[in-house]
């Protein structure tokens, strides 16, 4: 084949017939703007016109084609009404009206006493059955065009039926001869078929919803692979990259650790001994370290970045806020207390003064750990010797900024992420498959499980005892109003009065965080809050993860089936991190579903976020779990993690055999290009 032909479905649409600069905005409305893009819009259902109905057997509020013959116009003279014309058939009339149409036009496409072919939906008006703006009208020797099953998509204003289909049957006529890169063998074993009969059927004759069909988990197939192979090449990437081996004895650190009120966890323990695997090796650390609610991950980091300065390097620590960030500083300080450690905090709140110094002693080694928030990023911030990055909540950062980060130490600077947000398997190994994961499933031994209740919201007045008796006892609460994400002004204005029926019950004690409220409001709010100036927080967002407000051990979920099983759980997981025992009440609406019954029978069992994942997973749906929807990371247009976990193991295994046996991956250069691939493998984790 020649590159002109493969090359065509990468070219901008622009170039297709009858797309100018209008219809390429409309388009990109739909973020299309490569031929290839217009692939993987898939028909949501198909519409058939294939059986002409004779006019007496018409149903109201159904597409129909018909055959008629043209008796009569009427073009009317006064202005905004519609045009008119009379049709029949051996069986009866119809009327086919058209608003906005030319007289011109119209005459044309219908001339007097001849037949066409119409389709459209039917409707009754006056006595008379009638098609309004038809969707198709054709003369009888292209009956063929109309006359059969027709894809419906899901378009954005400016685009109709009738274009797009033009443009998507161009595009589909022009489809290349692709060479398979999956071998016949492969094929036949997982009953696909090749590339382009798939393609081709999906649009034709399948609906999006197919997703178990061969054809559909063909391409779905396609998608999977190429995305864990741009995972694999970064990690091949990432393990050519050779660094100088941190040395470090282990005296200060088990002194550390003997100085902790606390013991280590053995699944803590065990990550411990992964990371320092990996920062005594010569290949550099990509490593995620994933664990629940209050599983201890913070002191794991820490321990980390203790060996990596004993080595004679740098750490830095980030946090997506600065109230996190704060706290992360106020923890190093108590745990490093009698070390020569010395920690400094970097925020986009640290006064001028304070800024240029720690500039100035970072440069000159003189700061071994470093904790901040975006400010890290800035260029004027240059590390002497940086060893090792943390980041943490890494899911609120993009790739790209974990990249620059990284990029400040040079090859000797190993990285370590941090989320406490649990992701099923699928989903961990779509996000992180370039990287090696420690996890932490098992609680600090002194950690008492909260207690979850449920309540009906008709008996709110049954908390108001509850909550006087935890303020008295120095305890604070957390009141979560329903996030809607349909209305942000529902969401705003529920939680206003929310807070103002609280504040009548308990006056000045109560505080209020919105989605209107600045970063820098919400963070001032917090601080009160974690200062016990106030013992109640309303909050319409989830409350930020990470941070530890010891003396919170009552939260209360208002309406709370608006929430997703993981969400309940992180933010049951914001309480009883103290001495106190913890109590979530989750409020619900009478006549609860089957489907909210079971989430909730789910969070009553369990304490273990990873199963709760996949749970919330299997019974809401891909996309809408935390910490991926909510943060745009629902980036497979065709695979879905629930309907497809099957073929996500596949693909892994495939990808690790090409991985192991060394098999040259430019076979692949086109499907990769096909899904927007190939930049990423040349852009990113480069040396």
């Amino acid at each position: 084949m020649n590159i002109e032909k493969k090359n065509y479905l990468f070219r901008s649409v622009s170039t297709l017939k009858g797309v100018g600069l209008k219809l390429s905005k409309y388009l990109k409305n739909k973020n299309i703007e490569r031929v290839n893009d217009l692939l993987w819009n898939l028909p949501y259902t198909y519409i058939d016109r294939s059986e002409i109905t004779s006019l007496n057997k018409l149903e109201v509020g159904k597409i129909a084609t018909v055959s008629v013959i043209v008796r009569k116009y009427n073009f009317p003279r006064i202005r905004n009404l519609p045009n008119r014309v009379n049709c029949k058939d051996e069986s009866g009339s119809l009327d086919i009206v058209f608003f906005n149409s030319r007289e011109g036009y119209i005459r044309n496409v219908m001339p007097l006493e001849k037949r066409v072919v119409v389709s459209g939906k039917i409707s009754f008006f006056k006595n008379k059955y009638q098609i309004t703006n038809p969707d198709y009208i054709t003369s009888i020797d292209k009956i063929d065009y109309v006359k059969k099953s027709i894809p419906k998509y899901s378009l954005t204003e400016g685009l109709t039926e009738k274009s797009y289909r033009k443009i998507i049957e161009q595009v589909l006529t022009n489809l290349p001869n692709i060479k398979e890169w999956y071998d016949k063998n492969f094929l036949k074993k997982m009953n696909f078929l090749d590339w382009k009969t798939s393609l081709l059927k999906m649009h034709k004759d399948l609906k999006k919803e197919d997703v178990n069909s061969n054809v559909y988990r063909r391409l779905a197939y396609d998608e999977i692979f190429s995305h864990l192979l741009v995972l694999s090449e970064n990690r091949k990437k990432i393990k050519k990259i050779k660094k100088k081996s941190k040395i470090f004895d282990k005296r200060m650190f088990y002194k550390v650790v003997n100085s902790l009120d606390f013991k280590l966890t053995k699944d803590q323990e065990k990550c411990i001994d992964e990371i320092d695997g990996d920062l005594k090796s010569k290949n550099r650390m990509f490593r995620i370290l994933q664990g629940d609610v209050g599983s201890g991950k913070t002191i794991v980091s820490f321990l980390s970045a203790l060996n990596v300065i004993q080595s004679g390097y740098q750490c830095s620590l980030m946090a997506p806020t600065e109230i996190l960030a704060r706290q992360h500083f106020n923890l190093a300080k108590k745990i490093f207390k009698n070390t020569t450690i010395k920690t400094e905090l970097l925020t986009g709140k640290t006064i001028f003064k304070n800024k240029k110094k720690i500039i100035s002693d970072l440069k000159e080694n003189k700061i071994d750990f470093l904790i901040g928030t975006h400010s890290l990023f800035q260029k004027k911030i240059v590390f002497n010797n940086l060893g090792l990055t943390i980041i943490d909540e890494q899911h609120k950062f993009g790739v790209k900024q974990r990249i620059n980060l990284t990029t400040k130490g040079g090859n000797d600077c190993d990285v370590l992420l941090m989320s406490a947000t649990p992701i099923p398997r699928t989903m961990m190994l779509s996000m992180y498959g370039d990287m090696d994961v420690s996890k932490i499933n098992e609680k600090p031994a002194n950690r008492k499980k909260i207690l979850t209740y449920s309540k009906p919201e008709k008996k709110i007045d049954e908390l108001w005892p509850l909550i006087k008796k935890q303020i008295f006892n120095g305890n604070q609460v957390f009141w979560v109003c329903p996030l809607i994400k349909e209305s942000k002004l529902l969401n705003y204005s529920s939680a206003i009065k929310k807070f103002e029926f609280i504040e009548q019950k308990f006056p000045k004690r109560t505080g209020l965080i919105h989605g209107s409220m600045s970063k820098e409001e919400k963070e001032e709010v917090l601080k009160k809050f974690l200062k016990k100036d106030i013992d109640i927080l309303v909050s319409t967002t989830v409350i930020e993860v990470g941070i530890d407000f010891p003396n919170a051990n009552l939260i209360i979920i208002e309406n709370a089936n608006k929430f997703g099983l993981a969400q309940l759980h992180q933010l049951r997981g914001r309480v009883g991190r103290g001495q106190s025992q913890g109590i979530c009440i989750l409020l619900f609406k009478d006549n609860l579903s089957n489907n909210a019954k079971k989430r909730l029978k789910i969070l009553k069992k369990t304490e273990d976020g990873f199963l709760i994942s996949e749970e919330d997973m299997r019974l809401r749906g891909y996309g809408d779990i935390i910490g991926f929807q909510q943060s745009g990371l629902k980036f497979f247009r065709l695979a879905d993690p629930i309907h497809h976990e099957d073929l996500f193991k596949i693909a892994e295994t495939h990808v690790k055999e090409l991985e192991n046996k060394l098999i040259n991956t430019n076979n692949y250069n086109f499907l990769l290009k096909l899904f927007d691939k190939a930049d990423v493998i040349n852009e990113a984790y480069s040396d």
